[in-house]
């Protein structure tokens, strides 16, 4: 299931999310070549992606690993390297990785940016990132493969999401061969059985065993998403809180006309 939307307007343009979200397009199609350019998209990668073994120098210099036909992503000790859990934030590995996460950005990350304002919810997004970073580098600290994506960020925004508006219902798009529906299920339901799925897949590469060559940093997920649920409260305004409260409460007695403040409000 996808999730396309949600009901829970809000009260205010979100500035940080359409920034983070032109910043991630832009460095896709001018750094990346927009996935139509090999060699770039693997030097993308290769240089501004983190490398856990580069950050904890457990791996070998002139080791590495192949990322491309006849490219392969050399350790070494670039001073770059120490800014690539922020850098790789903005990099993605494909369209459906790009779209993907874009999409679960802006359903949830308006909402949290509407609760926080644009400056500490940008803040909030990058110390999420960065935790799911470490977390990522904790559990394989010595890997040479590059990391790159914005889901560590954007689930440390859904555990916010979880804890702000569990009881909202989320728009979720049901899709089997031919048959299409959407769904209306409340967030906790959404966010928790995605949380789960992340455990259950993160729990193998646990175990020893030979180095993983590729897949997804589930436990980036799991690192980002928990950093939210133990940041939020404290990266929240109380009083856009309090006033979406209002507002929420006044649209449930007005229904679809406009309540005494006129507040305008958008609903996604």
């Amino acid at each position: 299931m996808i999730p396309i939307g949600d009901e829970n307007p809000t009260l205010r343009t979100p500035w940080a999310t359409y920034v983070i979200l032109g910043s991630i397009f832009a460095v896709w199609f001018l750094v990346q070549g927009a996935g139509f350019d090999a060699y770039a998209l693997a030097a993308s990668a290769c240089n501004y992606g983190m490398v856990p073994g580069e950050l904890t120098r457990l791996a070998a210099v002139g080791s590495g690993v192949p990322i491309a036909e006849g490219l392969a992503c050399v350790i070494n000790r670039d001073p770059i390297n120490v800014v690539t859990p922020f850098t790789s934030m903005f990099l993605h590995g494909g369209w459906l990785h790009l779209l993907g996460n874009a999409l679960f950005l802006w359903v949830f990350g308006n909402n949290i940016e509407d609760s926080m304002g644009p400056l500490r919810f940008a803040l909030f997004y990058v110390i999420c990132g960065l935790a799911a970073a470490a977390t990522h580098v904790f559990i394989e600290p010595s890997s040479a493969l590059p990391t790159i994506g914005a889901s560590g960020a954007i689930s440390g925004v859904m555990g916010a999401y979880l804890l702000l508006y569990p009881r909202v219902r989320v728009r979720m798009l049901f899709i089997f061969i031919i048959f299409f529906r959407v769904f209306r299920i409340p967030a906790w339901i959404v966010l928790l059985y995605w949380f789960a799925i992340q455990v259950l897949e993160g729990i193998p590469q646990l175990s020893p065993g030979p180095e993983l060559t590729g897949g997804t940093a589930v436990w980036a997920h799991v690192g980002g998403f928990v950093a939210g649920v133990l940041l939020v409260k404290g990266f929240e305004n109380r009083s856009l809180v309090r006033r979406r409260s209002l507002v929420a409460d006044a649209g449930a007695v007005f229904g679809d006309r406009k309540h005494p403040a006129d507040v305008h409000l958008r609903q996604r």
